[in-house]
């Protein structure tokens, strides 16, 4: 698992060391796009980051308040080719994203603005790995009440790791024989899966690509 220390040295490289070199950001393309992303904040005031994936679990980075929030007009998919951390070259998986449409339920979290900069590189050495996200401002509805504008890692149709199959019997095969030195990609599913329940929600297509995980599971049995 990813972890403060492990991006601030940069031994989180190890993890990645699979990845092809021409996909691998450079610390200066990670520099450029939060440059870029910032540049084009909507608005000054809290900053908050919509998580909808290991974010929920495992931010690394701080933060002073957490919401639950829903973001319209996006949908989990797991259309992004892994080959790293829970995959491999020769057994890829997929690692999760948003695409247009539909509506995604998660939890919003606050940076901290005393430390706001620190926060915000952190986030981006870890989502920009390969820039196979488009940081991206959007509204987000607060379960309790109220709409801020709110930064969202969509995914990159643009970028060679993108696959635009994403169903879940489709996938399901591929993700239940990847994994790589964070574990394996069915556990991503079910960690996600627990951590939307820990919060009172579902999404119906996590669900059908869980029990096509847990099915291939005891099929192999």
């Amino acid at each position: 698992m990813l972890n403060r220390t492990a991006i601030s040295s940069g031994a989180y490289l190890e993890s990645f060391d699979s990845l092809p070199k021409d996909i691998l950001w450079t610390q200066a393309q990670i520099d450029q796009s939060l440059a870029e992303t910032m540049s084009r904040r909507p608005e000054r005031g809290e900053l908050w980051v919509f998580a909808y994936g290991s974010l929920m679990w495992n931010p690394i980075s701080e933060y002073d308040s957490r919401v639950i929030a829903t973001l319209d007009d996006w949908h989990r998919s797991f259309c992004i080719r892994l080959v790293a951390g829970r995959g491999s070259p020769e057994k890829p998986g997929r690692m999760l994203s948003l695409e247009p449409g539909g509506t995604t339920e998660g939890v919003a979290l606050r940076m901290p603005e005393a430390t706001l900069d620190e926060e915000l590189r952190i986030l981006w050495i870890r989502e920009m790995v390969t820039g196979a996200y488009t940081p991206t401002w959007a509204p987000i509805r607060f379960r309790t009440d109220g709409e801020v504008m709110a930064l969202v890692f969509v995914a990159n149709s643009q970028q060679a790791q993108f696959e635009p199959d994403a169903r879940p019997a489709a996938i399901a095969p591929l993700m239940a024989a990847a994994s790589g030195s964070f574990g394996t990609n069915a556990e991503y599913v079910f960690k996600l899966q627990r951590a939307l329940a820990d919060c009172q929600m579902r999404d119906s297509y996590i669900d059908e690509l869980a029990a096509e995980l847990q099915q291939l599971s005891q099929n192999s049995v």
